[in-house]
């Protein structure tokens, strides 16, 4: 149960993952900011963006929640199935062929048949799951802070329209934020890396200034 309980913790804070989510909430809402006409823009101008960037991020929250529940439960059911599997097979070198197609490349490859005999004897000894795939109370859990963190990067870019009369200002100010966001994004996934959290955080500064530039060429 620990083990349960521990394994659903990692995926919700899952740093490259959480990362992500942030970033893309981020670029959706710059994408709208980006498209702000400044010279032109009164307050329905502004209210209207905010609104469309709030409306477009919580349609995209509720769709990455479905989607991290969706991949929970195909990655669940898989890991039941393999140690079904696992326990109805009686031979060892098709049961540990099954466990290396089952990790990631480089620790499949890095696996001796020895390390992989001792891992399907140690599987085999778990209890056999046949009604253990549903969704829990955790799972559900993490679906809502994924659904938080698209939704809450939109608000520190839109905060600034709020705040300050002046819509130009706004968009330098909002502009500033997003790049500050985006570099402790860059590092905090190059630190998870174990590199330099400045240049991952340059990069990633670099990179979403190229993705907002394809974006709003592209008509986003």
């Amino acid at each position: 149960m620990q083990a349960t309980e521990f394994d659903e913790q990692a995926r919700v804070l899952d740093p490259v993952d959480r990362t992500s989510e942030v970033v893309f909430g981020l670029l959706m809402a710059m994408s709208f900011v980006g498209s702000l006409s400044v010279a032109k823009a009164g307050h329905e101008e502004v209210r209207t963006m905010m609104v469309t960037a709030l409306g477009c991020n919580l349609a995209w929250g509720i769709v990455d929640a479905v989607m991290y529940l969706l991949r929970i439960r195909v990655e669940r059911t898989r890991g039941v199935n393999l140690l079904n599997h696992l326990a109805a097979d009686p031979d060892a070198t098709h049961a540990q062929a099954l466990i290396s197609d089952a990790l990631p490349p480089r620790l499949a490859a890095a696996a001796s048949p020895e390390v992989l005999e001792m891992m399907r004897l140690r599987l085999i000894e778990l209890p056999v799951q046949k009604q253990h795939a549903r969704l829990g109370a955790e799972d559900f859990k993490g679906a809502l802070g994924v659904f938080l963190l698209v939704v809450l990067a939109t608000f520190p870019v839109v905060v600034p329209f709020m705040l300050l009369d002046s819509a130009h200002l706004a968009v330098r100010v909002s502009n500033l934020v997003a790049l500050a966001m985006l570099f402790v994004a860059g590092g905090v996934l190059m630190r998870y890396a174990g590199g330099s959290s400045w240049r991952g955080g340059v990069t990633m500064v670099i990179t979403g200034v190229a993705l907002m530039a394809a974006i709003m060429a592209l008509g986003g």
